[in-house]
């Protein structure tokens, strides 16, 4: 019940607040033009806000740097399924693991733990008049979202985290058996 009010309250509060845009172009051209972005590089990031908005689109520094919200369920993320890997779409840090997401139905892609310790740090967060535990990027402190104590095992923990903040890299090991199997599978 606690859930369907915020995602109702959420809803309400946000609903027309916010554009859609193809998301690969914007993903694609925030990738192109931000000198900081890397899925190697995990050293601090430390620009100015008027730095992060030369190099990302409105949408992801609107989430990230201003700490807004995408209207639930508006996510490609929300109900996605591949394998894979989950970034920062600031700068590239490993957030999550494809195999922690799980289907929460609150509206935003949900995962149970992050890769590691050191890829998200957590702030108290006291607006709109609950109390809440905020996620950020453990590289550049972009806002992700909220982690709360109503996830499934093993750890408790629902991360909810906005879809816009995301970037996915598809497993390769994965990627690379599909394909085998499949040239197999064709070829007999």
């Amino acid at each position: 019940m606690k859930n369907l009010f915020l995602i109702l309250f959420t809803t309400l509060l946000w609903s027309g607040c916010y554009s859609q845009t193809d998301k690969k172009t914007t993903m694609e051209s925030t990738k192109k033009d931000n000198p900081v972005y890397s899925k190697n590089d995990t050293s601090k990031v430390v620009l100015s806000n008027d730095e992060w908005n030369k190099v990302l689109s409105p949408e992801v520094y609107y989430i990230a740097r201003e700490k807004g919200t995408e209207r639930p369920f508006s996510s490609k993320f929300d109900t996605f399924k591949e394998v894979g890997t989950y970034y920062c779409a600031a700068c590239g840090n490993k957030l999550f693991k494809s195999d922690a997401k799980f289907e929460s139905t609150c509206g935003w892609p949900s995962f149970y733990e992050p890769v590691s310790k050191s890829s998200i740090i957590y702030t108290p967060d006291n607006t709109l008049g609950m109390s809440r535990t905020e996620v950020q990027c453990g590289r550049c402190k972009a806002h992700l979202g909220h982690v709360f104590e109503d996830g499934p095992p093993p750890t408790g923990l629902r991360y909810c985290i906005n879809g816009v903040v995301l970037d996915f890299e598809k497993a390769k090991a994965a990627e690379k058996n599909y394909n085998d199997n499949g040239k197999t599978a064709s070829n007999s």
